[in-house]
């Protein structure tokens, strides 16, 4: 549940760090560290981002959040150089889970050992839940300062773009290759398009934005920068901010679900993001598809009932293939593999000390090659099994969010 602004905040007394009785799980494994703090891209982040959105109700239980396990799985993700999270206020108390865990660390891991990276503008499930207005963007910075016990943040985007801004073509479902390359001009993407404010919701975005600017220069945001799933919409928002004053790019742009074995198209739109729109730093999340890619995918997941079955087909065929630890290993190497030949950090939800360690493992085993020829022929067989749902994103917002 999301914690409304100006209301009393939720508490969390985790145990100091002297009192967590250490497991045998709590402990990197040998030969699976992250080479010696790797980073990647303008940013300087770890190719291996920290996915907050897990120390929530939408994947976790009360009574999990609640105990020294978000102490545990944030000090082992810290201990394999996982020095970056991400989260958003939208994800309930996933702030101040995370927040405060990072407190209870701060005696072994400071502040400037990691990085921060937050939203704003999302506080509720439908359309009419947002707020871009300059003075909630504000306010909603300076809680997540307080939650996070800092007086900086590493970047701050605004949260899921496509709720907010003017539509600019229909919204449907499909394959946002077309977008691009062949409704380009029906979707605002075609040249001389590129400055053009197509109605009140594309100048809320350039309002809030602004107001983000501001606070970027008092020293509060490192960087700033725009989420969405939909591609086009990110794409064209971008574009949007680059030619209309300051004439500056976006410092960084986030899409989910768009780099995973069912749907690559984030590797296309890559390089109009970057040539385009002048975008320094992209960062691709969820390669398990938002828990689709898993043996028991959550009951609220948006894809429709012919992309689910294509992803228990996929399931399948990884364990017929005794592929060790699934479907969810090999994806997770996929999301990895092609992160990094798109200069993308992943962003990974991590709930405990053993999703470090397994996306770990596909992080290492993809890094090193091993049984590589074997992975990418299965990989093969998976990305044929969704057939006529490949490349398939659902429409958003959907038609029942848009209250």
């Amino acid at each position: 549940m999301v914690v409304p602004l100006g209301s009393t905040q939720p508490m969390f007394a985790f145990p100091v760090l002297e009192d967590i009785v250490d497991r045998p799980e709590d402990a990197p494994v040998d030969g699976l560290s992250l080479i010696e703090k790797k980073e990647s891209g303008p940013l300087e982040l770890p190719e291996i981002v920290f996915g907050g959105a897990a120390f929530s109700s939408f994947y976790n239980s009360e009574a999990t959040i609640a105990s020294d396990v978000p102490v545990r799985t944030v000090r082992l993700a810290l201990q394999y150089n996982i020095r970056a999270f991400d989260t958003s206020p939208y994800y309930g108390v996933s702030e101040i889970v995370l927040g405060t865990a990072l407190k209870v660390l701060e005696p072994v891991f400071p502040r400037s050992s990691y990085k921060l990276m937050t939203k704003c503008g999302r506080y509720g499930l439908n359309q009419s839940e947002f707020d871009y207005s300059p003075e909630t963007i504000r306010k909603s910075v300076e809680r997540s300062l307080e939650r996070f016990h800092t007086t900086y943040l590493d970047t701050v985007y605004l949260h899921d773009v496509e709720f907010v801004c003017t539509p600019v073509g229909p919204l449907e479902a499909g394959n946002p290759e077309t977008t691009l390359f062949e409704k380009a001009t029906e979707y605002g993407l075609a040249e001389g398009q590129e400055g053009q404010v197509w109605g009140e919701g594309d100048q809320k975005i350039l309002d809030a934005y602004a107001e983000l600017r501001k606070m970027q220069e008092e020293g509060k945001i490192k960087h700033i920068g725009i989420t969405a799933y939909t591609l086009s919409t990110l794409l064209r928002l971008a574009l949007l901010v680059l030619h209309r004053p300051p004439y500056k790019p976006i410092d960084v742009l986030l899409s989910y679900c768009h780099l995973s074995l069912n749907n690559s198209t984030f590797a296309t739109y890559a390089k109009p993001l970057r040539e385009r729109a002048k975008v320094t730093q992209l960062l691709t999340a969820s390669p398990l598809t938002m828990g689709l890619l898993t043996a028991n995918p959550p009951s609220w997941h948006p894809a429709p009932a012919e992309l689910k079955e294509a992803a228990k087909e996929a399931n399948r065929i990884a364990d017929d293939a005794q592929w060790p630890l699934g479907l969810v290993n090999l994806a997770a190497g996929y999301g990895f593999r092609k992160g990094e030949e798109n200069g993308m950090p992943v962003v990974v939800g991590l709930s405990n000390p053993r999703e470090v360690h397994e996306s770990i493992r596909a992080w290492r085993e993809v890094k090193e090659g091993a049984d590589k020829a074997k992975r990418i022929a299965l990989e093969d067989q998976v990305i044929g099994a969704f057939g006529s749902t490949l490349g398939y994103s659902w429409a958003s917002p959907p038609e029942e969010l848009r209250v």
